[in-house]
């Protein structure tokens, strides 16, 4: 994990080296790692994310043209320009084109500009590396363009972007808490009413992110399918979304739709998991927090299906360890990190012990190293 400051430093003289003169502007937004609320958010359901101290940061300067040119320093060089569509670019840069197309089609101004970009938050580890892209992206094509960023309208943009270009059908969590968190707190969002509550973090709570070092793009997944069902079964009992949807309503799936009963009883009960986990950590109440962290990975293995081996691998091994209250997967499934909470005392004891155990299984190979970062709730994103 690089100092935020060091990553700014970074990007402004990547700046000044590829372009030649001094950044005008520089913005940062954090990556982020869901505490509880997994799958609920497409579902209007709870969640409970928090801004993570990795970043990314884009410098940049306005273009005497519609043409952006950017440098970014994990996957290199790319220029396109706004009066073509974002469906010709490719990989990352349609996060940049699709933004700057969405901000056009709401006839916010925008402008052609040069950027260097610098991140240290692990792509494809379920921490949401795109969505902090996303935002910075809109930031910048907002102070180039001489407007001041809308982050709601951004974090939106950067949903349809996933939604419509990328072809990930995800909910708003990750924008939202990208652009909205608060220092030292977790953000309790209502994906139906998009409300936003700060829940401060205990300072005797330790939060471990434990990548596995495993690996994969949402939209090569079952995601789709899993916001399908849940729409299917939604409608079979008359609801919106799940949201609408009760443990009583589902007595009649379980028969005709067995696959839809286990994926809709997760949201439920994931969503009610959320709401709970808030009221323990207001009593200080650590090990049912930690009780609620492990139920929900159960119900996201069993009933959702959205683990993988190395994920359950690392969590087992992580919930039998002293000081641990509870773990989880985080983010979308099938690889990439967990999540665990444990005792600031025994935090490095945690790490250590768990890292030595943790070996990944032949079925699933690593493309990244395994590593375990405790990390702090960090602020949102800004302007630097």
């Amino acid at each position: 994990m690089t100092d935020t400051n060091d990553i700014i430093a970074k990007a402004q003289e990547g700046f000044r080296s590829f372009f030649h003169e001094d950044p005008t502007y520089i913005v940062r937004c954090p990556g982020r790692v869901n505490l509880i609320g997994e799958h609920t958010d497409y579902n209007n359901g709870f969640v409970l994310p928090m801004a993570l101290p990795f970043s990314t940061v884009i410098a940049s300067s306005p273009a005497k043209s519609q043409v952006i040119s950017a440098y970014s320093e994990g996957f290199g060089y790319t220029e396109f320009s706004l009066s073509d569509s974002p469906q010709k670019s490719k990989g990352w840069s349609r996060y940049l084109h699709g933004m700057g197309f969405y901000l056009e089609s709401l006839e916010t101004p925008v402008t052609g500009w040069n950027g260097y970009i610098c991140s240290d938050i692990p792509g494809g580890a379920n921490l949401s590396s795109s969505a902090a892209l996303e935002l910075a992206a809109g930031m910048t094509f907002s102070l180039n363009a001489g407007v001041t960023p809308e982050l709601m309208g951004i974090a939106v943009g950067g949903r349809k972007i996933e939604n419509e270009l990328i072809g990930v059908r995800s909910g708003i969590m990750d924008q939202l808490v990208c652009a909205f968190a608060e220092k030292d707190s977790a953000l309790l969002l209502d994906c139906h009413s998009l409300e936003m509550t700060s829940i401060p973090l205990p300072e005797d709570l330790s939060i471990v992110v434990m990548d596995t070092g495993t690996r994969r793009t949402l939209s090569d997944t079952a995601y789709n399918d899993r916001r399908e069902t849940c729409e299917r079964v939604a409608k079979a009992v008359g609801g919106e979304s799940l949201r609408d949807v009760s443990l009583a309503d589902l007595v009649n799936i379980e028969r005709d739709d067995e696959v839809g009963f286990h994926r809709a009883r997760h949201v439920i009960t994931e969503s009610e998991r959320v709401l709970k986990v808030v009221e323990s950590l207001a009593a200080n109440d650590l090990h049912q927090v930690g009780h609620l962290l492990n139920a929900s990975h159960e119900s996201l293995r069993n009933d959702y299906e959205v683990s993988g081996p190395a994920l359950d691998r690392i969590v087992e091994i992580a919930q039998k360890e002293p000081g641990c209250f509870g773990a989880r997967m985080t983010g979308g499934g099938f690889a990439g990190s967990a999540v665990a909470l444990v005792e600031a005392t025994q935090v490095q004891a945690f790490c250590e012990q768990v890292s030595s155990l943790f070996s990944l299984p032949k079925e699933q190979p690593a493309e990244a190293p395994t590593t375990l970062c405790v990390v702090e709730a960090s602020a949102g994103a800004s302007v630097i």
